[in-house]
């Protein structure tokens, strides 16, 4: 396996370099890198580049890079996920998960029915998640977490912003079955287009959404889907719709 690191603002990079030092220490003390070996570096916004290790040490590893690439692996949608964050555990697992399928970005959120709001603590610890994730799965654009709203601060928000082809969900057990296929880039914009497609994603805490927050989603478009006969898990369910809404 490419041995991958995460160096911020790459591109802005050239000759020698010194990896931050977390990827440093891992590096030199878990994956035991020796001068000569090739590894894999890339910023997290899209570059990524070959380079060669010159030195390292306990707490050191420098490498040269000789040119560097922007190389896009981002599905051709934006998948947005307004998301209960469910317990520390489960939600690194759900946040790897939605790093690897392709996750444009997660928005968590507080509803009503949410036992315990995500902290601040939480949150570092799933961006370094985002972090590992797209170095073990060769992401080259890391998956970015937004700063954690109500649901009333996020729906108000949701109002009035100005999605473009916008498609939104949201994940309603006993709800009208609805059929989620995978969404495509508008075939009617013109080839030089630049406009990415947009679709998002409501998914409830355990208890699942209150009748005031499902009005409230209904309200502002967004369309009710039924999963199936089984009630699944806040994590299960996020990766049951990124995969079927992202294909590529």
């Amino acid at each position: 396996m490419t041995r991958r690191y995460y160096v911020p603002n790459l591109a802005q990079m050239s000759g020698l370099i010194e990896l931050p030092p977390e990827e440093a220490a891992h590096a030199a003390r878990v994956m035991r890198v020796v001068e000569g070996d090739t590894i894999e570096l890339f910023d997290g916004q899209g570059h990524q580049a070959a380079a060669a290790i010159t030195h390292v040490s306990k707490r050191q590893c420098v490498c040269r890079i000789d040119s560097i690439a922007a190389i896009d692996l981002e599905p051709s949608v934006n998948l947005i996920m307004a998301i209960a964050i469910p317990k520390p555990d489960r939600a690194k697992e759900m946040i790897e998960r939605l790093t690897e399928i392709g996750v444009h970005q997660v928005q968590p959120i507080v509803f009503e029915r949410t036992q315990r709001a995500p902290g601040s603590s939480l949150i570092e610890k799933l961006e370094r998640v985002v972090i590992e994730a797209c170095k073990q799965s060769g992401r080259n654009h890391l998956m970015p977490i937004l700063p954690v709203l109500t649901f009333g601060q996020w729906i108000t928000k949701y109002r009035q912003s100005d999605f473009v082809d916008r498609t939104a969900y949201v994940a309603m057990p006993s709800g009208n079955p609805t059929s989620i296929d995978p969404i495509r880039s508008n075939q009617s914009s013109p080839p030089e287009s630049s406009i990415v497609p947009e679709c998002l994603v409501v998914i409830g805490p355990e208890g699942g959404l209150t009748e005031s927050e499902l009005q409230d989603c209904l309200d502002a478009s967004i369309k009710p889907v039924d999963l199936g006969k089984r009630i699944l898990r806040i994590e299960t369910a996020a990766c049951v719709i990124a995969s079927r809404l992202l294909t590529d």
